[in-house]
């Protein structure tokens, strides 16, 4: 089973033809389902003047509305426990995972039992494409509590891996485990794969030659998918680096990256993806980037039609070197994230791939949003890399001249700081700091 290329070559090298007409037949009954059986997208579907019928091929599911991380979570308050997104019985749901928001109310992902064993097939599907054989031991280092892609470590137990649940421990205590048990895989963010590494190091342990691990998964941050990144992680730890993509709102990891590395495979049986401007909300060309809208295609419990996921990315969807057929995705930022400035479209990825590239700096990085004169600026902070007795004026000039080359416009200044000074991240790097209602 180990020297197999795919776990299901047959679905993942299928033409680009027939997993279309899969997805537009899958399609067609996951309409149906929402209008029949969901209070809510009936109520939605109407008001539009949409009606499942009327999904006729893929392009019409332009036809219909929208949804978004507002919609989702105010249609949970108004009804509770689980919201009137629902197309099933409470009790047929077996899980739950949720991500809070800005008004810290959990948003619940339902789960029927069919939909769960699907996501981790999913999930296996994705471990394998990354490498990861029954003959590999796996550490799954992310957390357990309602988190989404706690459960994934069963993706990779079906697979056949031996598997470590540690979830989100210290970094003392993950490094033991790293050195105790010498597994070859695990699975955290970019930043945390950073720190984690330089953290070894400070207790005396080399990464590259002490520990085992040969794959490192990353995800939750576009890190993984900037080859400076992406690199600088693998020298460290003398590792490959493989990006993921998930999303709550659906299920776990639902894109990944094959041998190619060159973007993440969407499970296209399973969700359909469009790419369009976040302003005129029209479809973008393929390849252009653009917001990442993503359809749910058989998950019963909470269908997500048209779900805005505010990622900013592309889509490819021509064949890929390693035979796989279903569209990569590349993921670039957050809406959230991005920043205007001088008409500009500027988001930290393209900070950091400036960062990276750059053997003068430390490869950490932070960007501060204001306002002046009624205009967003940015100010960018750098670290030295350690034994770099370049000038900090000289130093910034160059960073600054680099960031205008990459993005179009020079921030308003870039603050030169000694190795160690920007604080380092445990998950999820905050990488801006944004001022601009203060200012």
């Amino acid at each position: 089973m180990g020297t197999k290329l795919y776990w299901n070559e047959e679905l993942e090298t299928i033409s680009r033809n027939e997993l279309e007409n899969i997805q537009e037949g899958l399609l067609s009954e996951h309409l149906a389902l929402a209008y029949n059986k969901s209070e809510y997208y009936r109520e939605a579907f109407d008001k539009a003047g949409v009606k499942p019928e009327d999904f006729k091929k893929l392009s019409d599911i332009s036809k219909f509305p929208f949804v978004n991380k507002y919609i989702e979570r105010e249609r949970q308050l108004h009804k509770p426990l689980l919201g009137d997104m629902l197309a099933v019985e409470e009790e047929d749901v077996v899980f739950v995972s949720a991500s809070s928001g800005s008004t810290g109310v959990p948003t619940l992902s339902p789960f029927t039992k069919k939909d769960f064993e699907e996501f981790q097939d999913v999930q296996s599907r994705l471990f394998w494409a990354a490498g990861m054989r029954p003959k590999d031991r796996y550490v799954h280092a992310l957390n357990f509590t309602l988190f989404v892609g706690g459960p994934d470590v069963i993706g990779a137990q079906n697979l056949g891996a031996l598997c470590i649940w540690a979830g989100a421990i210290p970094s003392d205590r993950l490094l033991f485990i790293l050195k105790e048990f010498q597994p070859t895989v695990i699975w955290t963010t970019p930043s945390y794969a950073w720190y984690l590494g330089e953290t070894a190091k400070k207790q005396g342990i080399d990464p590259a030659k002490d520990l085992a691990i040969s794959k490192i998964i990353v995800a939750g941050e576009p890190g993984g998918s900037i080859a400076a990144t992406r690199e600088s992680i693998e020298a460290l730890w003398d590792a490959e680096v493989y990006d993921f993509f998930g999303i709550s709102d659906i299920f776990g990891a639902c894109a990944g990256m094959c041998s190619e590395r060159n973007g993440l495979h969407l499970a296209e049986d399973h969700i359909l993806a469009e790419v369009i401007h976040p302003d005129t909300l029209e479809p973008v060309a393929e390849g252009e980037r653009g917001e990442i809208v993503l359809t749910t295609l058989r998950k019963t419990a909470r269908p997500m039609i048209r779900f805005r996921t505010g990622d900013i990315g592309t889509i490819n969807k021509e064949r890929c070197n390693c035979g796989r057929t279903h569209a990569r995705i590349n993921i670039t930022g957050r809406l959230d994230d991005m920043l205007i400035v001088s008409g500009v479209n500027v988001f930290p990825s393209d900070i950091e791939y400036v960062v990276r590239n750059m053997e003068e700096l430390s490869g950490e990085y932070r960007i501060t949003a204001l306002t002046e004169n009624f205009t967003t600026k940015f100010k960018v902070e750098v670290e030295r890399a350690a034994g770099n007795e370049e000038s900090k004026e000289a130093l910034a000039e160059k960073v600054s001249g680099r960031i205008k080359v990459r993005v179009g416009v020079k921030p308003k200044e870039v603050v030169v700081l000694e190795n160690g000074e920007l604080p380092r991240a445990t998950h999820k790097a905050k990488r801006l700091v944004d001022l601009r209602k203060e200012s």
